[in-house]
């Protein structure tokens, strides 16, 4: 009976600190107006949502090119070192708010979820910023090119 309390009293607290620190997040994201604040609402953005399987640091699961067990390949890095920066912001942006089989048109077995409801156009979009802040400069460049021409062929 004493863990049965105990357990309901940590549950309660959980969901109160979420409650409680999720709110300013989500309202902060439609007020950040420049850059810098993107960048910004993006670093907590990622450290709340991405980086549990991406890594504080960008790095990426161990042997991420690797499929584990179950055939489920591990989470990328989105530094310099893995292929984020090799897609353009419009497929960035849908495989976070969609998921992958949402993307290629099928189901795909994946350990990433989709944030459409859990997070906001916003602050996915800052989360992507502040990926996009942590690159070298000539990367940046080059997926801002690449970024460019797939919305020229969009239209």
């Amino acid at each position: 009976m004493v863990i049965g309390v105990t357990v309901a009293v940590a549950l309660a607290g959980i969901a109160s600190y979420v409650a409680l620190n999720w709110a300013p997040l989500q309202s902060s994201a439609e007020s950040a107006s420049t850059e810098s604040d993107m960048i910004s609402l993006g670093s907590t953005v990622y450290a709340a949502q991405c980086a549990a399987c991406h890594g504080a640091n960008l790095e990426g699961q161990p042997n991420w090119r690797a499929r584990k067990a179950n055939g489920r390949l591990p989470a990328p890095p989105h530094d310099e070192t893995g292929h984020t920066w090799h897609h353009d912001d419009d497929t960035l942006f849908n495989l976070t708010k969609y998921g992958l089989s949402a993307l290629v048109g099928q189901p795909v077995e994946t350990d990433m979820p989709a944030y459409d409801g859990v997070l906001t156009d916003a602050q996915i979009r800052a989360s992507l910023a502040y990926i996009k802040s942590r690159w070298p400069e000539e990367i940046r460049k080059r997926q801002t090119e690449m970024s460019r021409r797939a919305a020229a062929e969009r239209g």
